[in-house]
């Protein structure tokens, strides 16, 4: 099986409701953002206007948040991965981690939502040496101190929300 880590699995609901965050991003709060600078510059002396400084930050951090929203979304599979028992983005995967049984989605915060879920990232030590396994399978990954630490794969299922 080719695995794409480009590719973000969300629930219609996941998707619908960053979209629209992004509209609301990119139009309304974009709009208040500028006019509340303007505001601010008209002021005058801007190295000792908090208000302005102030908003130039939320500025970035808006425009960070609209460049995460718009990549997430550009590449975007909507719906549930296969009911395969393969673990690959999207899916609730139970473990067992160094002798602990644990359970998570592998996948994007986005993904669970308001959801209490543990989130693992396809990219994570863990993500990366589950991926394209299945129930039954043992593998090992390296933690960042280097210690290797052993995987047993109990179930893959599909993420529902």
């Amino acid at each position: 099986m080719t695995q794409t880590t480009s590719v973000t699995w969300l629930t219609q609901e996941a998707h619908d409701r960053l979209k629209a965050e992004l509209q609301e991003m990119s139009g309304p709060r974009r709009t208040e953002i500028a006019a509340r600078i303007a505001a601010a510059r008209d002021e005058g002396d801007l190295k000792e206007n908090g208000g302005y400084h102030a908003a130039r930050e939320e500025q970035g951090k808006l425009e960070a948040r609209i460049r995460e929203l718009t990549e997430k979304l550009r590449n975007v599979q909507i719906g549930t991965p296969a009911d395969d028992g393969v673990v690959e983005p999207g899916m609730v995967v139970t473990a067992v981690v160094a002798g602990d049984e644990m359970t998570f989605l592998l996948g994007s915060r986005e993904i669970a939502g308001g959801t209490d879920i543990d989130v693992y990232s396809p990219t994570s030590p863990l993500g990366a040496a589950i991926s394209g396994h299945a129930a039954g399978d043992e593998v090992t990954y390296a933690a960042p101190n280097g210690r290797e630490i052993a995987v047993q794969i109990v179930s893959a299922k599909p993420f529902v929300g």
